[in-house]
């Protein structure tokens, strides 16, 4: 049997651990059989280079019956037990398991008188007294509650005690595993066999989906959370990467990030009834810019001080035209959100359909005149129905969702400052899946050059 030095078996280990190909090709590369890297690379990562130094091939009856008892105990092939207490020939513990099944612990002994011992005295001899079964419940119960306190300080030490994945448990164990039986450790880890051992495979063949895991990282905490899953997919696909869906959902699953978007909730208002026809109907599609705007008004509380906030969009592309803050909602509130986005009005070629609902600031005479005076016609919400004017209501559940809720504010300049920086990124770099995953000004900008 040709003997391989300890300097050879770590250059092949290092250069299996580094991914430079799995022990097949590996085995045609150094000329070695498969089975024995795969059995160095077991012994290094549980006993590191002490588990591929020469060692003595003698071994006592009882450390043979222990050997087995773990297999039994464990259900581990050969090569797994060995690996584990630092045998060298994985083949020793199947002689030792034909032994053991056709004569008794006393075949394992090696000696005639053993071997001519009754079935029944071999028998005996492996059954325990009943003060020394109590003894041994008493070293697996303090041998339990050890392994238990040592997972929970190495899942520590890996920075995972919190919220640890499967991963990062089934990582615990492997290293735990040398000096605890696996079923305790899998108890306190509340990690199924079978999921250990998937885990502990793609340990050993590297994670494929890494490079993909940064960049959903990265994405995700570009938009500080607001994104799901689709629209983390979207983005991915923008910048060139082919990637499905589901892959991005179970992978962020995996990660611990969902989105932090709260529900939306709405308080419809409850106005006196005017004459003013609906004319826009729930038509939320517009055909071409400023063919089309809705604006509403809308609270903020910081502390016990309130402002407001008065926006106006643009249905073609969801796209914030302009808007205004004040901390009380007088009628220069609106005034001045309209008087700004008139001026962003290229003549009076463009004279959108402005809707609202029934609040007194739309009521005003001042309000319909200056409508008036520049071709733009009036409507009106039914009373006490926001879904005649969704559109705004959905982008005031999304502006409080993903900023307002997940921020706190120290006094209203803080969240003034904050409001413009997040309609700027809504119109700017917030995507939409239904606008081809592009931002509002991206959307408008592309259509304007077709």
């Amino acid at each position: 049997m040709r003997k391989y030095e300890t300097k050879f078996k770590l250059k092949v280990v290092e250069s299996f651990l580094a991914g430079d190909g799995g022990a097949k090709l590996l085995a045609r590369r150094w000329s070695v059989p498969e089975e024995k890297i795969r059995t160095w690379v077991s012994h290094y990562r549980l006993h590191g280079v002490a588990g591929l130094q020469p060692k003595r091939s003698a071994y006592t009856a009882d450390f043979k019956l222990q050997v087995l008892a773990h297999q039994d105990r464990e259900r581990l092939s050969s090569r797994q037990v060995a690996a584990i207490y630092d045998i060298r020939n994985p083949n020793q513990v199947v002689v030792w398991r034909r032994a053991f099944d056709g004569g008794g612990a006393a075949a394992l002994e090696g000696s005639r008188k053993a071997h001519s011992m009754k079935a029944g005295k071999q028998n005996s001899e492996l059954l325990d007294t009943d003060s020394a079964s109590s003894n041994r419940a008493l070293r697996e119960e303090v041998e339990r509650l050890r392994a238990e306190v040592a997972y929970l300080k190495k899942l520590g030490g890996l920075g995972s005690s919190q919220s640890a994945s499967c991963a990062e448990k089934a990582q615990a164990v492997l290293e735990l595993r040398p000096d605890y039986p696996l079923p305790v450790l899998l108890t306190a880890a509340r990690l199924s066999r079978s999921t250990f051992y998937y885990q502990v495979k793609v340990l050993e063949t590297g994670d494929k989906h890494a490079g993909l895991k940064s960049r959903i990282r990265a994405v995700y905490e570009r938009h500080r959370g607001r994104y799901g899953y689709r629209r983390i997919t979207a983005e991915l696909r923008q910048s060139g990467l082919a990637v499905n869906h589901k892959t991005v959902q179970r992978l962020m699953d995996g990660l611990g990030l969902k989105s932090l978007v709260r529900p939306k909730r709405y308080r419809s208002y409850r106005g006196e009834s005017v004459s003013l026809p609906n004319v826009l109907d729930r038509q939320f599609d517009a055909a071409r810019p400023n063919e089309k705007w809705v604006t509403d008004v809308t609270e903020f509380n910081v502390r016990g001080a309130k402002l407001y906030l008065s926006p106006v969009m643009d249905l073609y592309n969801g796209e914030i035209v302009t808007f205004e803050m004040q901390e009380r909602p007088l009628y220069s509130l609106v005034g001045n959100m309209l008087k700004e986005a008139l001026s962003k009005l290229k003549g009076r070629a463009a004279a959108p359909l402005l809707h609202s609902d029934q609040g007194w600031h739309y009521q005003m005479p001042a309000y319909r005149k200056q409508l008036s005076a520049h071709g733009l016609r009036q409507s009106m919400s039914r009373k006490g129905n926001c879904l005649d004017n969704a559109a705004m209501e959905s982008f005031f559940g999304t502006l409080k969702s993903e900023f307002f809720y997940l921020n706190k504010f120290a006094d209203i300049e803080e969240l003034k400052t904050g409001l413009r920086g997040y309609i700027h990124y809504y119109n700017h770099h917030r995507i939409k899946l239904k606008l081809n995953s592009l931002s509002p000004v991206q959307y408008r900008t592309q259509a304007s050059r077709c």
